[in-house]
């Protein structure tokens, strides 16, 4: 059973703290939406809780290990889908996926398995054999995200998952994304409201780095099902 605690994390550049004493706790079959402003915080969280960035002080323990102290470990069983998406631009979908299932231990059959899975839950098929450079945002950002589920992760960090796609496709993936959380805990920074309102079962909100707001989303919406007024209050 998927667990995960972030403890007092924190985290500085210059002249900003990005991320101030943050402290939660997770458990299966959370999906979590992460809120604030432009710059509040919210990349900062999922890159450490990712292993990606290291935090000044406190810990996140995924499972039982210590993002600081046994990051190889504690990464084995996450995925995650950064903000921004670059790079392998010369290699096919495929070959892209192979390479994402290979870099988690995953080979021969079991590997062709797990990208004929991604690729018919994801759509994937008929750009597979095509080069990520060629492909259109949408496109990229759907290989992108079936690389952070090619070894089925028990947490999920997912940054902007809907970034790139057209107003059908997000409600496709939104959709995805909810049937995925079951078994896993899964965390989504989102800009957009209605995204957190349509899926996610609990919010996080971050302003200036600190955790303002930590919640179940039916207690943050208002009469009309809408977060914005929440938002206001609290990361206005």
């Amino acid at each position: 059973m998927p667990q995960l605690q972030a403890l007092n994390l924190c985290k500085s550049y210059p002249n900003k703290s990005a991320l101030v004493d943050c402290s939660f706790s997770a458990s299966d079959g959370e999906l979590i939406g992460i809120l604030g402003a432009n710059g509040a915080g919210k990349s900062t969280l999922i890159k450490i809780l990712a292993g990606v960035l290291k935090p000044e002080t406190g810990d996140a323990i995924l499972n039982g290990h210590s993002i600081r102290k046994e990051r190889r470990e504690a990464q084995s069983k996450i995925g995650y889908l950064p903000e921004v998406t670059g790079g392998f631009d010369d290699i096919t979908v495929y070959e892209f996926l192979s390479f994402s299932a290979n870099a988690h231990g995953i080979f021969g059959s079991a590997m062709r398995s797990a990208i004929a899975r991604i690729c018919e839950e994801l759509n994937l098929g008929e750009v597979k054999y095509q080069k990520l450079s060629d492909l259109s945002k949408g496109w990229r950002q759907r290989a992108w995200l079936g690389q952070s589920l090619i070894h089925n992760p028990e947490i999920l960090f997912l940054d902007e998952p809907t970034d790139g796609f057209d107003p059908i496709q997000k409600v496709a993936i939104r959709n995805h994304i909810k049937t995925l959380s079951k078994g896993k805990i899964i965390l989504m920074s989102t800009h957009i409201l209605e995204e957190a309102e349509a899926i996610c079962d609990r919010v996080l909100i971050i302003n200036s780095g600190r955790l303002v707001k930590d919640g179940p989303t039916s207690s943050l919406v208002d009469k009309k099902g809408r977060l914005e007024e929440s938002i206001i209050v609290f990361a206005g």
